[in-house]
């Protein structure tokens, strides 16, 4: 089974199982760098999986979520962890993310050192006003240096949030 079969079935899966219980659908597209002189830097697209935020720490909500995002240079990402929202105000809110998972490595140039990364993600959000929300966000993958190299992948992208929980729709 290729890698590519393996990526779009999760995430065909996070439309049909239990997405439709979850809080918001986040599609992106973006630009990454990875941290090498001889790697091939592109475009890659990402979806998100953000469950319920049950829970509230220093004033974040943060639950469950997975990830996925595959590169222009055929590399793909895979993972899971916590996703955290602050609201800031009525319309604007910032998101955070730290999701380990699994990296299919295309090509030696684009090499992270490990199949073992954790993709952390910070941006900032704005309410659409129609119940969707669009966030800039900066995030970084890296094997925390338990791999043989650890030269890291830092991005950049444009993400559209899609709120698929009643509950979250009436209080936006």
């Amino acid at each position: 089974m290729s890698r590519y079969t393996i990526f779009f079935g999760l995430v065909a899966s996070l439309f049909f199982s239990e997405a439709s219980h979850a809080q918001d659908i986040v599609l992106g597209i973006g630009y990454n760098d990875f941290n090498s002189d001889i790697s091939e830097d592109g475009g890659y697209v990402t979806a998100d999986y953000h469950a319920h935020r049950n829970w509230t720490l220093f004033g974040f909500e943060y639950g469950l979520g997975a990830t996925g995002q595959i590169h222009e240079t055929g590399e793909i990402f895979v993972g899971g962890g916590l996703q955290f929202r602050r609201d800031l105000g009525d319309v604007w809110f910032v998101e955070a993310s730290v999701m380990p998972g699994y990296y299919f490595n295309n090509s030696r140039r684009n090499d992270l050192g490990s199949d073992f990364e954790i993709r952390s993600l910070m941006g900032i959000g704005r309410s659409l006003g129609n119940g969707s929300y669009v966030s800039l966000a900066l995030s970084h993958i890296s094997n925390a240096s338990i791999g043989s190299e650890n030269p890291g992948m830092n991005a950049i992208s444009l993400r559209f949030h899609f709120p698929l929980s009643e509950h979250r729709q009436r209080n936006r």
